[in-house]
Formats: C-alpha cells, structure tokens, sequence
C-alpha cells in the first residue's frame, strides 16, 4: 500500500533501484468540500499519464490541486519525465491499472514498462477530482522478467518432518532446462529472502526463468520448524541450511523438465558460504554460484556490521557505543571459545554450541580449492555485511582457476540491488528489483554449460 506522505511545495529526490533517482511527489491537501460532479479518479489519472507521454506537459497538470501546481509546475514535470526515461529507458507500454483508496483519496497505480525497467505511477486523486500526489516506484514485476515465459509449481523439498514448502519457476517448453537451487542467508528466511519490500530470490526465480533456466526457492527451516529445531536441541549449519539444499538438488534430478546433469546451487550471503559445503557433499552438482559468501569467519563479519553500524549512529554517546562494542567483543569470544564440553544448552547468538564448533571448524575458501568445478562469484561494492575483504578471499584462494569466474558490481548493495551513497539498513526498507546486469551474468554462465 501507498504510504501519503504530507509535503509541502518541495520535491523529494527518492534513490531507488537500479540507480535511478526516481522523484516522489506527494503532496497531500485536505479535502475540500466535493464538487457535484467529480470526474473519475481513473479517469484524471489516465489523462494526466497520456499527456506525460504525448509530451504535453502544461494540459498533463490541469488537474493538479494548488500544492502541486506550485510543486510541479510544467516545466519541472517536463524535467521529472525527461529524467526518469534517461535512467529507465523510453516507454514502451502501458500493462494494467488498479485503483484503491487511501485515506479519503483515490490512489490510481497505473503500471509503465519502460526500456529497462517496469515501474508504476501511482496518482493520488482528491474527492474533488484533483490530482494531489505522483510517486513513481519500481513495479512488482521487474523489468527482466516475462510472466508469459515460465509457470511456478508448487512443490515439497524434503520428506521428513523437516519438509518444507516450495515453489519451482518453470520455463516455457518443453526442456530438459539447466536449474539452480536456491540457498538463503541467516535468519529464518521464506522462499523469496524478502527484505523489507525487497524480494531478492523471486526476482532471480523470475528473471532466470525468462531466459531459460528453471529455479527451486522454498522457505527455509528455521522459518518454518524453528520451534522444533530450538526444542530438539543441538543443530548445525547441515541442519539449519546444508540438508535441505542438498534434498532441493535430489528432488529437481527427478523433475521430467530438468537436465538431472546441469543443476546449480546459488548461496546467498550464508548460503554463499555453504555453497563450497554443499558442492563438496554432492558431486553430481555440475557448479556453485556464490553471492555476498563471506570467507572470514561469520563472527568476524558480524562484529565488522556491529563497529559499522555503531559508527552510523551519531545518537550515541562515546560511553555507549564503547560499551556496546565490548559487549559485542565478549559474545563474539565466546562463541570462538566453545569447546565439546560446552554446556549444550548454552545459547550464544540464538545457536547451540554444536552450531559454533562445526562453523568455527568450517573453511570455505579451502573447501572451495578441492572442488574442480565450475564457480561464479559475485559480490556488490556497496555491501557493508560482507565487504570486499570477503570477495579478496576468494580470490586469493581460487587465483589462477579458470573454471572460477568473478564479477564485482560497483552501486550493488547485499541484495544485489542498486543504490547511491553511503549505504545504511534503511536501504532495504526502499522497494527495488536484483539488477538486471546480475540476472543477465548468471543466466549467460549457468546457460554456457
């Protein structure tokens, strides 16, 4: 739903997906007394819409209410439409509208594919007919992916009672297709790793599966056993991610539509650490893409975030971030301190020590050196949760393989998502799509074997 948010006279420069700057104006009056008879909302909407595209600035504010005439006169919504196709590409098409109401005003979204990108305008309509807000976001369906080009299936990954629900995006045709599992990063994640309005493996399930590779996503078992797995005591990372990777892979060798001899894992963050792991528990894997995988170890990366996000926080006193640092530095030592004998209901980050001492014991780097298989990894400059020294690891110890490929995308964030400036958590709560350049490396690699 459409957040109103109340300005006033000023436009507000909003950094969105794939670089674009896209402008948000939304300045909401309060409604009037209605007028007898109030155009249609669509209708206002529409008008104002074929005008942008026609050209027709000055006819496209007619509607527009005070506060947006002197926000948004003419010439600066001839700028606005000028600026968003420079970043999104020409418009192409008009696919759908729908309208709802949100707090006394008609919000008409009216979804643009544009060159590179699918976005929606979403037009506030006051009671009285007048056009009170524009807000241009990135669409629910990005750019890259062609609805008509695939089907999703439910299916099951796993047969115990840890099963899990999941879905697999099929391309059109017949096959056999090359596919990829899927692997999360930490946390009890569903099937999309959705972030905020961000849901970075739907994005990689629809955007692989229009150029021809088929993708298993299932929500992952801390999200949906994590009761069970806290009352049965002692896991690992096998538990928590490795087994029910591995099960994915087994279940899509027995899919009529795949090639049983060309499936892929792709890990993301934790995952992407596991995916070395995962490789090196089934060799029938024809390769390995790693996203944001760490090669530090995890309580490094995590104290890293903490001293990170700390720096960010100017609210904080001297004393308290210092404060907050040690506590940190202690948890991350105990977990380094584990031992067998540990108590094993000692819980440190929410895990049991078995958890610690198999991860503490874990080198993905070196498990990735006695795998001779092929591997794609990525990783984004902006990414503050696993940085750049994580990607130097891999190269160092992968350097001289040519069956390992390795691709650094300068604006990306975590999710692989474009952004501008010094990166925060707020980030993610920005709705925005995979880029399209990652999409189009990972198919073009996946579709070469």
């Amino acid at each position: 739903m459409l957040k109103l948010l109340v300005e006033r006279k000023k436009l507000v420069k909003l950094n969105c997906a794939h670089g674009i700057a896209l402008v948000l104006v939304l300045v909401m009056a309060w409604p009037g007394p209605a007028l007898a008879q109030p155009p249609d909302p669509q209708m206002v909407a529409q008008a104002l819409l074929d005008n942008l595209v026609a050209g027709e600035f000055a006819a496209a504010t007619v509607h527009f209410d005070d506060t947006m005439s002197g926000a948004l006169p003419p010439a600066a919504l001839e700028q606005t439409w000028v600026a968003l196709q420079q970043q999104a590409g020409a418009f192409q098409r008009q696919l759908g509208t729908s309208a709802q109401l949100v707090s006394g005003h008609t919000v008409v979204l009216i979804t643009l594919q544009f060159e590179h990108m699918v976005l929606d305008a979403q037009i506030a309509v006051s009671g009285e007919g007048l056009v009170s807000g524009l807000y241009f976001v990135p669409g629910a369906v990005p750019g890259y992916a062609d609805l008509d080009a695939f089907m999703e299936r439910a299916v099951t990954v796993g047969r115990d009672e840890w099963a899990l629900p999941g879905l697999l995006t099929l391309p059109a045709g017949e096959g056999p297709f090359p596919a990829v599992v899927l692997v999360h990063g930490s946390g009890p994640q569903n099937r999309d790793e959705a972030i905020g309005p961000n849901k970075p493996f739907r994005d990689l399930a629809w955007g692989l599966a229009s150029k021809g590779v088929a993708v298993l996503r299932y929500d992952k078992r801390t999200l949906v056993h994590g009761a069970a797995m806290v009352e049965a005591g002692e896991f690992t990372v096998d538990d928590e991610t490795v087994n029910d990777a591995l099960a994915a892979v087994e279940l899509l060798r027995g899919v009529e539509e795949i090639d049983p001899d060309r499936i892929f894992a792709l890990g993301h963050s934790l995952g992407g650490l596991l995916a070395p792991r995962i490789a090196s528990r089934d060799p029938g894997l024809a390769g390995v893409l790693i996203l944001a995988g760490s090669t530090r170890p995890f309580t490094e990366v995590y104290q890293a975030q903490i001293e990170y996000l700390l720096a960010l926080d100017t609210s904080l006193s001297e004393e308290e971030r210092v404060r907050l640092l040690d506590e940190t530095a202690r948890l991350v030592e105990a977990t380094r301190a584990v031992v067998p004998s540990t108590d094993p209901a000692t819980l440190l980050f929410g895990a049991p020590p078995s958890y610690w001492l198999d991860l503490n014991a874990y080198d993905p780097v070196g498990v990735a050196q006695t795998i001779a298989r092929p591997m794609l990894i990525l990783q984004g400059e902006r990414d503050y949760q696993v940085t750049l020294a994580d990607f130097q690891g891999w190269q160092d110890g992968l350097a001289g393989r040519e069956e390992v490929t390795f691709k650094l995308y300068l604006q990306l964030n975590h999710l692989f998502i474009s952004g501008q400036g010094p990166i925060t958590p707020a980030e993610y709560e920005l709705p925005g799509h995979v880029a399209a350049e990652v999409i189009e490396d990972i198919a073009r690699w996946i579709l070469a074997y």
